[in-house]
């Protein structure tokens, strides 16, 4: 049977532009495999779909006019109850047989099988395949039933209004036509009160013909853009306005601002980045045709700092700025307009008098904030509530300051300690105590007061930032100021680090009081609802304990932090804790550690986080060595027996070494545990593994000549003992038993 090739298209009013691409996706996929479920399409036809401000369509090939016939087998009943003892048909069966379409004639032909634990009478046939239009039809109301549409709107069909009644549709947005053709023949189905034709609307203001009327399926996207003036491929609309973007910055001797983070890339590279770009997205969506312009604004707007002209650019009017060669604001902007008229100069001066209002309030936002300073803001936060049950943010702020504090200390501690251990090595740290101190109170003093800025009230996406203009301009330097405007960071996966000691401490206060308060609460992420974003904290104070300035523990740190809640909470620290390494194991697997070297190196909780990543490295270093299978074995089979012999201590009585395999596993280990635990204390942990893989032939020896659970009290203990002693040899890096198979 021939197949054509088969195009839908659904018109409506302008949809959501931020589902738009997957709407459209989603429209087209379902069709597809509905279509190839009910045997129309099969698995070499291909679908593109297509998807514009008023429009979600699909194109799929080879499309069957009627789907083959398919043999059916349906289960009736159990032989038992469909057969009396003489092996005639029950009334039961006969029912079931009619219900069906058969007659009693069928009963010869029902086969038997077992089913479960009985068997049951299954009959065959053969199902007529669909025809196109009626697979067609249930494929699309399958499709639009599952569009991930948040929220419907309903609206009145216009074919009622002129009846006594009246009937409504839910649907995204008003539709207002349905194509249908396979090949040049259009399919007759139906969908949201609409019947389907071979023609559409195309550009509100730019089409050659209206209405736009197709010859066939293969012509959709052609006819549409040369008739209609309409882009209708989604990719297709995004490249060509970003390489009409990319061009017009090219004659302003500028950089799109969204480029700005994607030095390094290759030209495919760098276009998939910004098809993924949010605000290109959006533009896409929004516009069927476009065509990038050039506008600008005053240069005394430049004085306002750039983050909220590029926000204000970006959020509010759909704008692309760009930035010089050094990276600053410059005056002109990028318009991408949905209608290319021969003079563009209405079009350009129009959008040029609606950016003027929105950067004037935001230099008047600025000009305001700086005639308070961020200190005398501070007690204006007392009057902010942050949680119903710990308080406001002026409570926060000091709960904040009392952590940093703490973890301000121990990083003194920890750079005295490393400066007195190796007095003429250059050290990770170099801070003046007194002055680290004073900065880490001042920026923990005064991260919070811009939420009470005009600035941050019309732009909350700048918090922090311009808290960090503000200090400057307060005269409080540069490392508070960084320390403020970095303390949310990071914001999200790939985001930077705080820049200084100062940014680092304040930023972990920052989520440690978070996490810390919301356990301590009760207030726990569930599912894929996380409204405090804890799961995002936890991955921000991961990062940053395992940042080698950050030289602290775990378990120190968060000893700074459920003190500082008083009587406030239930003390979390167990919960919490189990939380961070969950969120760290996930985050080791996606950089491409193994689930074995992750479960290796977290069994043992390392508190340092830094050394993390020098343990993984020297588990999979060790895992490749060929006494590590050997190794891991025997390491599970001595904590399996250990277990029944909790209280054994690590003592060895050499006295009591009898046999020669384990007078042999002793001597190797009193000359093997020092140096290694020697490279361990060096955190030279590849080395320290490597040492260890010397002990795998007496191990084995041991094994396979010494009775460990000897009936003589004191051998017994003695054998365990010195199985003690090697499995804390073995398992400092990692619980080596982890690696076995």
């Amino acid at each position: 049977m021939r197949t054509h090739n088969l195009l839908i298209e659904l018109f409506v009013e302008e949809l959501p532009p931020k589902a738009l691409q997957k709407l459209g996706d989603a429209f087209s996929t379902v069709l597809f495999e509905q279509l190839k479920a009910q045997g129309l399409a099969s698995a070499e036809s291909i679908v593109t779909p297509f998807a514009s401000p008023r429009r979600l369509a699909a194109h799929i090939t080879q499309v069957l006019p009627q789907a083959a016939d398919r043999a059916v087998q349906q289960k009736l009943m159990p032989v038992a109850v469909g057969l009396d003892a003489s092996g005639n048909p029950t009334p039961a069966l006969l029912k079931k047989l009619q219900a069906i379409g058969a007659g009693p004639e069928a009963v010869a032909q029902l086969k038997r099988a077992p089913d479960g634990k009985a068997e049951a009478l299954f009959y065959d046939s053969v199902a007529q395949g669909a025809s196109l239009a009626q697979g067609l039809q249930k494929a699309l109301d399958e499709a639009i039933a599952k569009l991930p549409i948040p929220k419907v709107m309903s609206y009145q069909l216009e074919s009622d209004c002129e009846l006594p009644g009246w009937s409504s549709v839910k649907f995204v947005r008003p539709a207002h036509s349905l194509v249908a053709l396979h090949g040049s023949a259009v399919v007759p189905v139906k969908a949201l009160g609409l019947t389907a034709g071979n023609s559409t609307q195309g550009h509100r203001f730019e089409a050659k013909v209206s209405p736009v009327v197709f010859q066939d399926a293969d012509h959709y996207a052609d006819t549409l853009a040369q008739d209609g003036a309409v882009i209708a491929n989604y990719t297709q609309r995004s490249r060509d306005m970003i390489r009409q973007l990319r061009a017009k910055a090219q004659q302003c001797q500028a950089m799109l601002e969204v480029e700005r983070d994607l030095h390094g890339l290759n030209e495919a590279e760098l276009e998939t980045a910004l098809l993924l770009n949010p605000l290109v997205q959006e533009v896409t969506a929004l516009v069927e045709r476009p065509n990038v312009l050039v506008c600008e604004f005053e240069k005394q707007f430049l004085d306002v700092p750039q983050e909220c002209l590029i926000l204000t650019m970006k959020a509010n009017q759909k704008y692309f700025p760009l930035l010089d060669p050094s990276g600053k604001l410059t005056h002109q902007f990028l318009v991408v307009s949905n209608i290319s008229p021969d003079d563009a100069s209405a079009v350009i001066g129009g959008n040029e008098r609606v950016v003027r209002p929105r950067l004037a309030d935001a230099k008047f936002f600025f000009d305001q904030d700086r005639k308070k300073s961020l200190a005398s803001r501070v007690a204006g936060l007392g009057k902010v509530v942050y949680h119903n049950k710990l308080g406001t943010q002026g409570e926060r702020t000091d709960r904040v300051r009392a952590i940093a504090q703490g973890i301000a200390s121990l990083l003194l501690s920890a750079q005295a300690q490393t400066a007195s251990q190796a007095a003429s090595k250059p050290t990770r740290l170099s801070l003046d105590p007194a002055l680290f101190a004073s900065q880490v109170d001042t920026a923990t003093q005064l991260a919070k007061t811009d939420l009470l800025t005009d600035m941050v009230g019309e732009f909350p996406e700048l918090q922090g930032i311009m808290g960090g203009y503000y200090a400057r301009h307060d005269g409080l330097g540069d490392d508070v100021a960084y320390a403020i405007e970095d303390h949310y960071k990071p914001r999200f996966a790939g985001d930077a680090l705080p820049r200084n000691a100062v940014g680092l401490v304040v930023a972990l206060a920052d989520k440690l009081e978070t996490l810390v308060g919301m356990f301590g609460i009760g207030n726990l992420p569930t599912g894929d609802k996380d409204p405090f974003a804890l799961r995002r904290h936890a991955l921000g104070l991961v990062r940053m304990l395992s940042d080698p300035r950050l030289p602290l523990s775990l378990q120190d740190v968060m000893a700074q932090a459920v003190p500082a809640f008083g009587k406030l909470i239930t003390d979390p620290s167990q919960a919490l804790m189990a939380f961070i390494y969950e969120r760290l194991s996930g985050s080791l697997r996606e950089q491409g550690y193994s689930a074995q070297e992750v479960e290796a190196v977290l069994a043992l909780h390392p508190q340092r986080l830094s050394d993390v990543s020098h343990r993984l490295t020297a588990v999979r270093a060790f895992a490749a060595l060929p006494e590590a299978a050997a190794l891991a074995a025997a390491n599970k089979r001595i904590g399996n027996i250990l277990k029944k012999a909790p209280e054994v201590d690590a003592h060895v009585s050499e006295l009591l070494l009898q046999e020669p395999a384990e007078q042999a596993l002793y001597a190797v280990m009193q000359r093997i545990a020092p140096l290694a635990q020697t490279q361990f204390e060096a955190s030279d942990y590849t080395a320290s593994l490597k040492t260890l893989a010397a002990l795998r032939e007496p191990v084995d020896a041991f094994f396979d000549g010494v009775m460990v659970n000897a009936e003589q009290t004191d051998l017994r203990l003695n054998r365990q003992g010195l199985l003690k002693s090697l499995h804390l040899a073995m398992n400092r890096v990692a619980d080596l038993s982890c690696l076995a198979s």
